[in-house]
């Protein structure tokens, strides 16, 4: 038996050059003005028995503003920044250049005394490994472009680097098949093709 888990990555709440870890800021204009904009394609997705998100206020947003009621996971929450919480990666690096440089490759690392790259990649692994499944176990998550980014590296079983490889852009989805631990990327047929 597979579950199939689509995650949605949240609106944007900030232009991406002003994102801040673990930022808990809600959906800024232009944000809700995309999930208009991308609600006919999304909403289909809303079908799923299971819809969850983040429990950022820009994740909810985007769930609730698209109908799917989701209920917040608290394991699907951002990588916990500790001291950086609320700066930029642009002010981080001004101040502590070379602890930016061991963090960034080193994913054991948390010199800001919050989370590492690996305890974060595996804390949403383990979120989608607990996940049901059955003939038509259908997920949907709205989360962090980053949450989208940790789950991609874990089902794919690729190294932790290559979590820095991967571009989630707002509202964008993607779709995994399997279960505990063995998972699979699916790639949807785009409505132009035959």
């Amino acid at each position: 038996m597979h579950a199939r888990v689509t995650l949605i990555a949240a609106a944007r709440s900030a232009s991406l050059l002003a994102e801040r870890f673990d930022d808990d800021r809600p959906l800024d204009q232009a944000g809700w003005q995309e999930v208009q904009a991308a609600a006919p394609a999304l909403l289909p997705l809303g079908v799923a028995e299971l819809r969850y998100c983040s429990p950022t206020p820009r994740s909810r947003a985007t769930g609730d503003a698209l109908g799917f009621a989701p209920l917040a996971q608290p394991a699907l929450r951002d990588c916990d920044m500790g001291r950086w919480r609320g700066l930029t990666l642009a002010e981080v690096t001004a101040r502590e250049p070379a602890v930016v440089d061991a963090w960034l490759g080193d994913p054991r690392a948390a010199p800001h005394g919050g989370e590492s790259l690996l305890g974060f990649i595996s804390r949403v692994g383990g979120w989608l490994d607990t996940r049901p499944t059955g003939p038509d176990a259908r997920v949907l998550a709205v989360a962090e472009p980053a949450v989208v980014r940790a789950g991609l590296t874990y089902a794919l079983k690729a190294p932790p680097s290559t979590y820095w490889n991967i571009d989630v852009r707002p509202l964008s989805t993607v779709t995994l098949t399997g279960h505990g631990g063995r998972w699979n990327l699916r790639l949807e047929a785009s409505a132009d093709t035959p």
